[in-house]
């Protein structure tokens, strides 16, 4: 497993064409495509006012509510649901027809974005109390967004700190190195592994 430590400086920010907000990407793979023709996109989106979201046809979607009073989503296949309990996670199709409605003022939410084709995808909320060890595997991808805290990374010959805000990226390679992470606050995990043929990590 390669470890990649992603800052702020790593991120990258853009302003929605409608200027109903901006999205910073955080990840995405692969790293060079074109448009919306990735394998996963990883992104946190900062919302300022009601709109429709965009299509992305074939792709399971999930978003949770990092700050704001929250946000309700109404889709034209699927009952409406409400994005007002923070880092609860809300799945839904990227081929509805989504509209957003904010409850109270902004909001900034965290978003993943998979091909269902070629990516299977997991995300969660959880505390980091302690030790997690992520194992290696040769079809999964990890993302580790510290929400709030501090931790520490521990892998063969990369040892830093992570701050609040920042992320790890760890992802196969040919070793069967695992990845630690210790110390105490909040993270958002996504789990991506792949299925059939995808194109490569970044």
């Amino acid at each position: 497993m390669r470890v990649r430590h992603l800052r702020e400086a790593d991120y990258r920010r853009m302003r929605w064409k409608n200027g109903g907000g901006w999205t910073t990407e955080l990840a995405i793979s692969p790293p060079d495509c074109a448009g919306a023709d990735f394998d996963w996109r990883i992104s946190i989106a900062e919302i300022e006012s009601d709109g429709a979201f965009s299509i992305f046809p074939q792709c399971d979607r999930f978003i949770a509510l990092l700050d704001g009073n929250g946000m309700r989503l109404d889709f034209d296949r699927a009952p409406s649901a409400l994005l007002d309990q923070r880092r609860r996670f809300v799945p839904f199709s990227g081929d509805w027809k989504t509209h957003g409605s904010l409850l109270d003022g902004p909001v900034r939410d965290f978003n993943l974005i998979a091909r269902r084709d070629r990516i299977r995808a997991d995300v969660r909320h959880r505390p980091l109390v302690g030790t997690m060890v992520f194992p290696s595997d040769a079809r999964t991808t990890w993302f580790v967004h510290l929400v709030t805290g501090r931790a520490s990374v521990q892998h063969p010959g990369d040892a830093h700190a992570v701050a609040s805000g920042e992320s790890l990226l760890l992802q196969p390679d040919d070793t069967a190195r695992n990845c630690i992470i210790d110390g105490g606050g909040e993270l958002i995990l996504v789990k991506l592994t792949s299925i059939g043929t995808t194109t490569a990590n970044n």
